[in-house]
């Protein structure tokens, strides 16, 4: 499904997001201040619920495909919603789906009532590794300075919002559903019925997981059978966490984990490129997914009738000086008199030349389109 293709940040969604995050953050604690805390997260109980279903069936789905024999009657089904008749028709729901797919549901639907209705930490946990797992899958960076500068926004964010006020602490825990992992500390005292609990925000797994994820990726680039990158990455992060553990219980005092994780993340991996020489590629890879209109790209016009060109980067809409012609790089779907879909399709995740059709009756002109790596 088309819902599934992963979005890529690029360096100007990096930087918008601290703002964005602090934005929503402030307005959860305004919420709670001034309604019902009661209401609010009887409406996010719901919310969370359907949200977590979708999301532990699709992380279990792999697993099952494992699990059920060849033999299994595995049928495919199709849920469709439509608006309109006859040409008008429009989608609106497009959705596949087979028998392990429901069986994936069912499972994930009996955590969702377990969660719904005790509220217990194990299923809070299963839903919060599930939404994890699935952000980390579907967001990826499009280069290691687009990482460096979230994860810098991300450390400012966190310090400013722990330290500076209380406002992230009175949401965390006010805030009933399932967007943090919750350790018991009194788990050899109560088992399974603890109710003292330490807590890590998803942000704090998500943010530095989509950051060593890219780091595998530039591994995988390099061609040289290791992954040097990734594992520096991940051993940094448990170092950060385990730091971040550490100073919370020495000082008895909520900890912002990004303080000790963006540090640990960004540093360690740097270093080891240091040490091979290696930092130029790593902040020149660049990673590309999903739909082209979301990146950034740079447009060079040939024409083919004066045989000049002309640079033209970051444009939604690009003309040629020379044959005036218009290209729309950023349309979705392209111009039908520009590129067909096919030739778009070739484009995908790199640059790419393909002829278009100018108005005029001149020769046609060569289209060159390049990622660039900043906006």
């Amino acid at each position: 499904n088309s819902s599934d293709a992963p979005e890529t940040i690029t360096s100007r969604d990096a930087a918008r997001f601290p703002i964005i995050a602090s934005c929503t953050l402030f307005g959860l604690y305004l919420f709670f201040k001034v309604f019902s805390q009661e209401y609010i997260n009887l409406l996010l109980s719901v919310y969370f619920f359907v949200l977590g279903v979708l999301a532990l069936s699709h992380t279990m789905s792999p697993l099952m495909s494992r699990i059920f024999p060849e033999s299994f009657p595995n049928k495919q089904y199709q849920l469709l919603f439509t608006q309109g008749s006859g040409e008008s028709k429009e989608e609106i729901v497009n959705y596949e789906f087979d028998t392990k797919t429901l069986v994936c549901l069912l499972i994930s639907s009996v955590v969702g009532f377990w969660y719904l209705l005790k509220k217990h930490w194990i299923a809070n946990n299963l839903f919060g590794l599930a939404f994890a797992l699935n952000g980390v899958e579907l967001l990826h960076l499009n280069n290691v300075s687009t990482g460096c500068i979230l994860l810098g926004g991300l450390f400012i964010y966190d310090v400013f919002w722990v330290f500076g006020t209380n406002v992230m602490v009175t949401v965390a825990k006010s805030f009933e559903a399932p967007i943090k992992l919750v350790f018991p500390q009194d788990l050899l005292e109560k088992g399974l019925g603890a109710s003292n609990f330490a807590m890590l925000g998803l942000g704090d797994i998500v943010i530095p997981g989509i950051f060593i994820a890219l780091l595998l990726r530039f591994d995988v680039s390099l061609k040289k059978n290791s992954r040097t990158y990734f594992y520096s990455s991940f051993l940094a992060y448990i170092f950060g966490l385990g730091l971040t553990i550490f100073v919370m219980h020495t000082f008895k005092h909520a900890q912002p984990a990004l303080l000790y994780l963006v540090p640990a993340c960004v540093g360690f991996p740097v270093l080891v490129a240091l040490l091979k020489g290696e930092v130029t590629e790593m902040f020149s890879f660049l990673f590309f997914s999903g739909k082209l209109d979301r990146f950034p790209v740079a447009i060079v016009f040939v024409c083919g009738n004066h045989g000049n060109s002309c640079w033209s980067p970051w444009l939604r809409l690009s003309t040629c000086r020379w044959c005036l012609l218009q290209l729309g790089a950023y349309m979705t779907p392209p111009p039908p008199q520009l590129y067909s879909h096919k030739n778009m399709a070739l484009l995908h995740g790199r640059g790419g030349m393909l002829e278009a059709e100018s108005d005029s009756p001149s020769s046609p002109v060569l289209v060159c389109l390049l990622p660039v790596l900043s906006d």
